[in-house]
């Protein structure tokens, strides 16, 4: 295992080496901030870019026949004028700050609350906090290829799916007005990929070993999109 010697470092060998990186962060602090970065910067950059270049008026009406097709005439025409491409570049940039702070918070908490079992660890919330990050660099991949296919769309009429290449909502082509688009939009290869890495952090982080380092990574995803499945298809 070659040694990680810089947060820099770390930010790309956490796709190919991470056994190294989370050695590493194991007993350096404050490396964190630079996936923080890298994570809530490819997350906002997509969304951005995404409402420079769609047909804005033809986003206005996927929205409203998908999501507000029941309602009356004169509420889709409230809501219509209620919608701009500016307070939507805004509300997706705030979402995705506040979504990843708030989520990575969750999961910080969970690992906590799950390594407390291993008498030797000594890391609290903060370290599993800045742990997250980490294990949140897969999405960086995946605001890339979000990145790629905005700029290579041949059209301006491009589905805000686009926006979650990596998703199976994506690969399956599913319309915004699915009962099961949440779910599968939420079900991504990246997520895959940090459950992987979790595991992998935990028996650098810890004592824990084996399989139950994947079933403490693995549990949160599989009890989520269970309990998400189940109610969609018995709604």
């Amino acid at each position: 295992m070659s040694e990680v010697t810089n947060p820099i470092q770390a930010c790309s060998e956490i796709f190919i080496k991470p056994n190294g990186v989370f050695a590493a962060t194991n007993v350096k602090h404050n490396w964190s901030w630079f996936p923080f970065i890298l994570v809530i910067a490819l997350a906002i950059l997509p969304a951005y870019l995404y409402f420079n270049f769609v047909d804005f008026e033809w986003y206005k009406d996927l929205i409203i026949n998908s999501s507000y097709a029941d309602t009356s005439p004169n509420e889709q025409a409230m809501i219509r004028n209620n919608m701009s491409a500016g307070s939507m570049q805004i509300f997706s940039v705030v979402g995705a700050f506040v979504g990843y702070i708030v989520i990575n918070a969750i999961v910080a908490t969970y690992l906590n609350l799950m390594t407390k079992s291993d008498e030797q660890s000594t890391h609290g919330f903060t370290d599993w906090y800045g742990f997250t990050w980490w294990i949140s660099m897969p999405s960086v991949v995946a605001g890339l290829i979000a990145l790629v296919v905005i700029l290579l769309a041949d059209s301006h009429q491009l589905s805000p799916v686009a926006l979650s290449p990596t998703s199976l909502a994506y690969w399956f082509g599913l319309e915004l007005g699915s009962p099961w688009f949440g779910l599968l939009q939420s079900m991504r290869i990246e997520s895959l990929w940090s459950i992987y890495l979790i595991a992998v952090g935990l028996t650098q982080w810890t004592a824990i070993r084996g399989s139950k380092t994947y079933i403490i990574a693995a549990a949160p995803y599989l009890i989520i999109w269970g309990v998400w499945a189940a109610f969609t298809a018995f709604a």
